[in-house]
């Protein structure tokens, strides 16, 4: 109780990490949709449907990866942090 009462530790990493996970599961929904559009798009304009279809993909893991890195620059400036405070309690 001490550690929360005085910011000892941290709330912040393990929001961070839901956030995460909230943002991946984005991803691939939005990647998801992407696709079904393209393929309805297909139906009237071939090229334009095909092209979504493509990128989908791509996108998704692209978003992916965006959302890891965003989360662990936060990540490292709390271990920073963390560290700070080790070398100011020796």
């Amino acid at each position: 109780m001490r550690d929360w009462l005085y910011f000892d530790t941290m709330v912040t990493p393990k929001i961070i990490t839901f956030i995460y996970w909230i943002l991946l599961a984005g991803a691939v929904v939005s990647g998801l949709v992407l696709m079904v559009k393209g393929f309805g798009l297909m139906r009237y304009s071939g090229f334009a449907g095909f092209g979504m279809i493509v990128a989908a993909p791509i996108l998704t893991v692209l978003s992916a990866l965006l959302a890891r890195i965003y989360c662990e620059i936060m990540i490292v400036l709390f271990k920073i942090n963390e560290a700070l405070q080790d070398i100011r309690r020796k």
